[in-house]
């Protein structure tokens, strides 16, 4: 199992958080999703690393921008 976390900016409610879920939710591998809304937290469990660019695009489908921290 690996872990990885990153930052999204422009998540404002609920329905944000739904779609970053389901967004990331279908990159292969990945077994859950966790975001923070507060802070854009989004900690992706997947059963290896998962590509930041692979990340960056599902979080980007999803209509948001990962922050470069």
């Amino acid at each position: 199992m690996a872990t990885t976390t990153v930052t999204v900016t422009g998540m404002t409610c609920q329905h944000c958080v739904s779609s970053v879920k389901e967004e990331v939710g279908e990159i292969a591998g990945v077994t859950s999703v966790n975001v923070d809304l507060e802070s854009g937290r989004v900690d992706i469990e997947s059963e290896a690393p998962l590509e930041k660019s692979a990340v960056s695009e599902a979080v980007q489908e999803a209509g948001y921008q990962l922050t470069d921290a």
